[in-house]
């Protein structure tokens, strides 16, 4: 049995899904070494301890809670601290974390402190003889290699949406901790957080994802990914590098090998080409439909369904589709 340490990462005070995703990838772990038990770090403003339920719900046996003005907005530096204190208090064989912008910054902080190497960006979790064995996408996507990692803990982080949240509640116990250091004392405050709109959903958060390349010519022409997707109701737009470089599109919105990682349950590619820097951040698509007027476009190699055509004419007959079936339910 050995005892596994997830963070579960908190936004605006609310709990991001990825935080579910990793609770439900910590289950998996501690099941497969033998039973052990899940504990999530849960760290937040006043009130964060009201959402220790949902954790519990998701397989956490018990939600440490560190609760401290100095946990409103992220920190960096105490929360490093502190877990890696809790992590080498020797009831810990692993650490989990979601491989997000906050938890690539995090999760080498406590390996670094622990002295242990860090798996990131996981897609797959698996334990050999007590050590935890990952698959982790390397070469821009073309090569999936197979780590062990042989330091204890071990500190992992997983790609969101690769573990899909389970329901497998347990009761809630929750346990009120202490930062290893003074939170505001730390040396990095955060002065401003800039948001999007509220309406608009996160890439890692969202079940669809309709992506747009050069293929569209002009950024006015992303309206038609922005109908699709309002279509869709529960959609996002993304785009490829090359888009926010011209300044089409936000660089929040860039997916690819230097943007965002996603693996939504759909990914529609409208006039993407398909370089293999942009196939890095979304090969894992559960289901992935392209649109492109040339057939021979790389990203129709990864597709699970392709439309050769032109864009301007597929989208508003795509979208009306869709439209209708939403309204027939």
């Amino acid at each position: 049995m050995a005892n596994v340490l997830v963070f579960a990462e908190v936004r605006g005070g609310e709990l991001r899904k990825v935080a579910y995703e990793a609770v439900t990838a910590a289950r998996a772990l501690a099941e497969l070494s033998g039973g052990g038990s899940v504990h999530a770090v849960l760290a937040g403003g006043a009130g964060i301890d009201a959402k220790a339920e949902a954790l519990a719900q998701y397989g956490a046996d018990s939600v440490l809670v560190l609760e401290h003005a100095g946990f409103t907005q992220y920190n960096p530096e105490a929360l490093a601290a502190t877990l890696a204190q809790r992590l080498e208090s020797g009831t810990y064989a692993y650490g989990l974390f979601s491989a997000t912008s906050q938890g690539r910054d995090l999760s080498p902080r406590v390996a670094a402190k622990l002295g242990v190497g860090l798996a990131a960006d996981l897609t797959g979790l698996a334990v050999t003889d007590g050590a935890v064995v990952g698959q982790h996408f390397q070469n821009n996507g073309k090569v999936i290699a197979t780590l062990t990692l042989t330091g204890s803990p071990a500190v992992v982080s997983i790609r969101p949406a690769a573990f899909q949240p389970a329901v497998n509640a347990r009761a809630l116990a929750t346990e009120a901790i202490t930062s290893a250091t003074d939170p505001m004392a730390s040396r990095v405050k955060t002065v401003e957080l800039k948001q999007g709109s509220a309406d608009k959903l996160d890439l890692n958060d969202a079940p669809v994802i309709v992506a747009g390349g050069r293929g569209l010519k002009a950024p006015e022409h992303f309206a038609l990914c922005d109908d699709l997707a309002a279509a869709f109701g529960n959609a996002a737009v993304g785009a490829t590098r090359a888009v926010t470089d011209e300044g089409w599109r936000p660089h929040s919105d860039q997916i690819g090998q230097t943007g965002r990682n996603v693996s939504p349950d759909l990914y529609i590619a409208v006039g993407i080409s398909g370089a293999i820097q942009h196939l890095a951040g979304m090969r894992t698509s559960k289901v992935i439909v392209a649109i492109n007027k040339d057939k021979d476009a790389p990203i129709f190699k990864i597709s699970d369904y392709g439309i050769v055509g032109d864009v301007f004419e597929v989208m508003p007959v795509l979208t009306e589709a869709v439209r209708k079936a939403k309204a027939e339910g």
